[in-house]
């Protein structure tokens, strides 16, 4: 089994992705060729400002391709919140940024119904999710009252406020953050919420190297303020982007493919270490995230390598261990990979 980080230092850097050698790999369209040359350059734009998140850079591309969200996960101090910015900067998008708060309500983050004095008539006033990236910083820290007003935004692509559902911008992606060490003061997010997520993305401390080249790079004044001032710069619209979901969205699959997939959703639901498996709607995000992932590696169809190396992300936030199991020190991560290693892989 492989993993995003895994593949892209087998790929050898950002640009060109290089599929992996089973004998599937095809000479894409030369617009296709263009747009994966398009994306690698927003890696290379984030890159001048997060160092050593390679993998979560891919996910968050992986993510905007599959038209789905993410949820980001790290202790504080490694760049959760400056990939997210940087992504931005790099795009030709409308980004806003939603501190969640306890005190945060459900109106702040959607919009609210307002009277207007001077036109003597109520009107609605949109709130900061009408954007393309939503950058819901902390999102535990709020309540679910205000967890759950992104619900319907997350799936629906729309906000309905006194009646009237009113669609948001295309694309829309939320990308929040979150903290797994501090408790105090949090709320966890219910499995509905999390399901929404189409990526769970993991942010580790840095390696030795790379936790130089971060001081290296203070050291010498780069502002993390200043994404400007650091060089990064748009260098994708949304009608490209548009053009690239698209192109990823026709990536092929093969009926072998889709049985591997439904067979790994249903061995989650009968591991006796857990207490609620991979539902249908998991199995979806798991072949949308492979499609984008054969099509940034050049493959004209999805292949059980593209189904494993997505399979982490997109699945570990949707499955529950037994309490028996976590006293156990069981991790979700270990079992998803155990049923990897048992499930028949088609040839």
């Amino acid at each position: 089994m492989t993993d995003i980080a895994s593949d892209i230092a087998a790929a050898g850097g950002p640009e060109p992705y290089d599929a992996p050698s089973t004998g599937h790999t095809v000479r894409a369209p030369e617009q296709a060729a263009e747009l994966r040359r398009a994306l690698a350059a927003v890696r290379a734009e984030v890159g001048k400002a997060v160092v050593g998140q390679d993998a979560a850079v891919t996910g968050l591309i992986i993510a905007l391709l599959a038209r789905g969200h993410v949820l980001l996960e790290g202790v504080p101090g490694v760049a959760k919140t400056l990939l997210v910015r940087s992504l931005s900067a790099a795009l030709d998008l409308q980004t806003r940024r939603v501190q969640f708060t306890p005190d945060l309500m459900p109106g702040d983050v959607t919009g609210s119904i307002v009277y207007d004095v001077k036109a003597g008539d109520f009107e609605f006033r949109e709130g900061p999710v009408f954007t393309n990236i939503l950058l819901a910083d902390e999102i535990n820290r709020t309540p679910p009252k205000t967890q759950s007003a992104l619900l319907e935004a997350m799936e629906e692509r729309q906000v309905s406020v006194d009646g009237v559902s009113r669609p948001l911008p295309e694309p829309f992606i939320v990308a929040a953050t979150q903290n797994p060490v501090e408790y105090e003061g949090t709320y966890s997010l219910p499995e509905a919420q999390l399901d929404r997520f189409l990526l769970k993305l993991v942010l580790d401390l840095p390696e030795r190297d790379t936790e130089i080249e971060v001081l290296r790079r203070h050291a010498a004044g780069f502002n993390p303020r200043d994404l400007a001032g650091a060089g990064v710069r748009p260098v994708l619209d949304a009608g490209r982007l548009a053009a690239a979901q698209a192109s990823a969205a026709s990536v092929g699959v093969s009926a072998d493919v889709l049985a591997y997939v439904v067979d790994l959703a249903r061995a989650t639901r009968s591991s006796p270490s857990v207490k609620l498996g991979v539902s249908p709607r998991g199995t979806t995000a798991l072949l949308a995230s492979a499609k984008a992932w054969a099509w940034l590696s050049g493959y004209d169809s999805i292949t059980p390598d593209h189904v494993q190396a997505m399979l982490l992300p997109v699945w570990r936030h949707r499955v529950q261990l037994r309490p028996e199991a976590e006293l156990e020190g069981v991790s979700v991560d270990a079992i998803l990979r155990s049923i990897v290693a048992q499930v028949q892989v088609p040839i």
